[in-house]
């Protein structure tokens, strides 16, 4: 009887680890690999793994690295190692004056939580800034000459 109930309590785990596993640490693929290296030679990245598309079909993999001392870095590959998109902290004084404009009149100060820039595949430049506000955090999205683009609620 003990040994069906350890028995039955490992088969449980197990599907629980199962079902955490994909989103945690991993290793990449050597393309994906390579060309991190490659792009970014001495650094160390921490990667992990998302799945997006309209059915979450597609494999993304990140990097999160210090760019500098100060500021983290992320980069985006696809499971060739073709770059989706690299994003980086910045601070306020960096954002276009129209995108600082539009945040001093509607947040606080104490609201806005990190800034970055991110640039895509197709080399088109956004800024995005984490504000909280009632206990929620928001993406607001700016074009790369600081016009408001969107809004965004995350997790």
């Amino acid at each position: 009887m003990k040994n069906l109930f350890f028995y039955i309590a490992f088969l449980y785990s197990s599907f629980l680890m199962a079902q955490i596993m994909p989103t945690g640490i991993i290793t990449p693929p050597e393309k994906v690999v390579y060309t991190f290296q490659k792009e970014y030679p001495g650094k160390v990245p921490e990667w992990t793994i998302k799945y997006v598309g309209d059915d979450d079909d597609e494999i993304r993999y990140e990097a999160k690295f210090k760019a500098n001392p100060n500021s983290e870095a992320l980069a985006v590959y696809d499971n060739l190692g073709v770059l989706k998109a690299f994003e980086s902290q910045i601070p306020l004084s960096k954002l276009p004056p129209k995108a600082q404009s539009y945040l001093k009149k509607n947040y606080s100060a104490k609201a806005i939580k990190e800034i970055a820039v991110v640039i895509d595949d197709k080399n088109k430049t956004t800024y995005e800034v984490g504000i909280q506000k009632d206990s929620k955090f928001y993406d607001v999205v700016f074009d790369k000459n600081g016009g408001f683009d969107v809004i965004v609620e995350k997790d």
